[in-house]
This record gives C-alpha cells, structure tokens and sequence, in this order.
C-alpha cells in the first residue's frame, strides 16, 4: 500500500528553494514526508554552503527560534543578523554538514528531527572533533505546504 505524502515532493520543495537535492542526505528516511521534512535540513546546510544568511533565515517561521552556542535568537529577523555577522566574520567560508539520525512525526504538521555532524571550518576538509554536534529541529508543514523550522537547537559532542 502506498501512502501518499502529506508533506509535500521532496525534490519539488527543493527546486522551489533553488537547492539541489543530496539523495545520499536521507540515510534510512526515505518515506515521502520523510525526505519532505528533511528538505529544512538540506536547505540549511545549503545556505551554510553559500554562506548566505537571507537562505538560512528564510528556512525559519517568522517567529522561529534559534540556539546556537549560548545565543538564544527568537526571530527569522534576529536569525539573518546573526548569520550575516557570522558570515561575514568568523564563520566566513565555513559550511555544515550533517545527517539524521531521528524523524519523529509529532502530529500531521509538525516533525522532530535529530541530526549529527557539525560546522567544517573554511580550509577544513572534515568536521574537527571539537565542532561535532547534535541538533534537533522542530519542522512545520505550513497551510500554504512550505516546509518551515520552528526551532533548532544544537549541543555539542564530547568524547
């Protein structure tokens, strides 16, 4: 029995986002809402890519939330700030990798997500040990079928 996706094509939400879409990205999660709750992933790690704070901001809820280190941002608005400072500084050429380890289905719209990886500085070819981290991102499936994060938050791995 096929069960037909809630959330949306993958490949299409995307598209949309003008980011090209990593196959390899969904691991075991390959459901169709899967991969469609898991495209707010690829397009964050897309806007690490090009360093793009406008991209990372608008894969937020006006009101999404994120923590990363000790600062708390409570606005797409606050969230654009912070990036474009970051990329502009210490951040600059840095990108993300990443990949799910968890996709929960909380309700028919919203969707919990844990991920692993971390920050590869710029002229690092891998994540350092000290920048592995683990995420959980709360995904919305909005009325109008965007594919949109409440709230990311990261930790880092020790060990």
């Amino acid at each position: 029995m096929t069960t037909k996706a809630r959330w949306g094509d993958a490949s299409t939400l995307l598209a949309k986002a003008g980011v090209q879409e990593d196959t390899s990205y969904y691991g075991r999660f390959t459901a169709p809402d899967e991969k469609a709750a898991l495209t707010a992933c690829m397009r964050v790690q897309a806007a690490w890519a090009a360093n793009d704070a406008d991209a990372f901001a608008e894969v937020f809820t006006d009101n999404g939330s994120l923590l990363m280190q000790d600062n708390q941002l409570v606005s797409r608005e606050e969230i654009r700030e912070y990036m474009a400072q970051g990329f502009a500084g210490g951040l600059k050429g840095a990108r993300v990798k990443g990949w799910p380890v968890e996709v929960t289905f909380l309700s028919e719209d919203v969707a919990m997500v844990v991920t692993e990886g971390g920050i590869i500085m710029a002229g690092d070819t891998d994540i350092a040990s000290e920048n592995l981290i683990r995420a959980t991102w709360v995904i919305v499936r909005q009325p109008d079928g965007q594919v949109r994060l409440v709230s990311h938050q990261s930790s880092p791995i020790k060990g």
